[in-house]
């Protein structure tokens, strides 16, 4: 059995190698050549998975050790009988942990507060429930968009796309990016979109760069009619503008769902899949490769912290510095465009290590009940 793992599979060359001879490549200079005696190719989204790369190959299963699958030409691989799988979900957490650290982030760094606002979720899968869970922690309305689901789930309760655009203090897109079907995601946020937006309302996207037409995102900040982004995800990719760096008020390089878990649970999807493709017993053991967190302990006295808000940013920000890559990312403005390119692909290959929050402790002192409430909802660990 012989394996090409993409470099940035984290913890690939272990777990693949229990199961053959495993040969690590970086994601974008994967090439037909090197698939000439390969059985298997496990890659992330920098890596295509086509025709192009695949024809003549004896490769006969694919992985791709991420949520998203538009990276992969699906009806080419089914029409060659090629085994593909994805690993769904696998990141939703890291996601909406994300969301909730941009979010108290701008608390602390403008004028902008959680308190009665209603948050708009455009696409309500695996990130789009994680989200939600995080949301009533922070006790905010939510809003639900996601056509699809209101056919299958007619009993929940789902809003038009207006109503959320019309309605919500903060609108974040979670949808695939797919270009057919009854609701197609590619360019959904287009200048109706915006123009339809509730004045001073937030917009987020941490799902795909092309279901936003950076075009008209662009138009409706220099028309004023739109003031804050938060941006993860570009169009296109690594080629992103330095002029769209700069209108978002927190940017950074697609990696909302980089945490350590979000990786490694993408690894271990594509890896029980493939056992299972060769009917073999699992044997590797991703315990051993599960580092510490930055801050496995934080000692809180509540009553240190003008408001809440406050306390919960600096908890979260102990556990993820979300301006850290927001500051990574403006560096990159000055670079001409092959180098900035190179340098946004460097930023996502050399990411540091991002625990998510139950790996964290909170020994916390003098908060209300509401409070500690709030804190173990967004998924830390509480002790009094």
């Amino acid at each position: 059995m012989n394996i090409v793992c993409a470099e940035t599979v984290l913890a690939g060359a272990p777990a693949f190698q229990t199961l053959g001879k495993c040969t690590v490549i970086p994601d974008r200079a994967i090439t037909a050549q090197h698939l000439q005696n390969t059985d298997a190719l496990i890659v992330r989204s920098k890596t295509t998975i086509n025709a192009e790369l695949l024809a003549g190959t004896p490769v006969q299963f694919i992985g791709t050790a991420t949520a998203g699958t538009d990276h992969l030409d699906i009806p080419w691989l089914e029409q060659q009988n090629i085994r593909w799988c994805a690993a769904p979900g696998c990141n939703a957490n890291s996601v909406a942990e994300y969301i909730t650290a941009a979010l108290l982030t701008l608390t602390q760094t403008s004028p902008f507060t959680l308190q009665n606002k209603t948050l708009g979720i455009i696409g309500c899968g695996h990130v789009g429930q994680a989200l939600i869970k995080k949301a009533r922690a922070l006790n905010l309305r939510i809003l639900q968009n996601d056509p699809p689901r209101a056919i299958q789930n007619p009993r929940e309760e789902y809003y038009p796309l207006n109503t959320l655009l019309t309605e919500a203090d903060i609108i974040t897109l979670h949808t695939p990016l797919t270009h057919d079907g009854s609701w197609p995601t590619a360019h959904l946020a287009n200048y109706p979109f915006f123009q339809e937006l509730k004045p001073g309302a937030l917009f987020i996207n941490a799902s795909r760069g092309g279901v936003c037409d950076y075009d008209a995102w662009l138009h409706a900040h220099q028309q004023a009619h739109l003031t804050t982004s938060i941006i993860d995800v570009w169009d296109p990719e690594p080629h992103i503008r330095p002029d769209c760096i700069q209108n978002a008020q927190l940017a950074t390089p697609h990696i909302a769902g980089h945490s350590f878990e979000g990786k490694f649970n993408g690894t271990l999807a594509c890896y029980h899949a493939l056992c299972q493709h060769l009917n073999q017993h699992p044997t590797w053991l991703p315990e051993s490769h599960m580092p510490p967190p930055a801050n496995p302990h934080l000692q809180i006295d509540a009553a240190t912290f003008p408001t809440e808000e406050a306390l919960l940013h600096h908890i979260v920000q102990a556990t993820y510095p979300i301006q850290r890559d927001d500051a990574d990312l403006r560096a990159l403005q000055p670079l001409d465009e092959i180098e900035r390119a190179q340098q946004f692909d460097q930023l996502r290959k050399n990411y540091p290590l991002r625990r998510e929050f139950n790996a964290t402790t909170v020994h916390i002192r003098n908060a209300s009940e509401a409070t500690e409430h709030k804190i173990h909802a967004l998924g830390f660990n509480l002790q009094l």
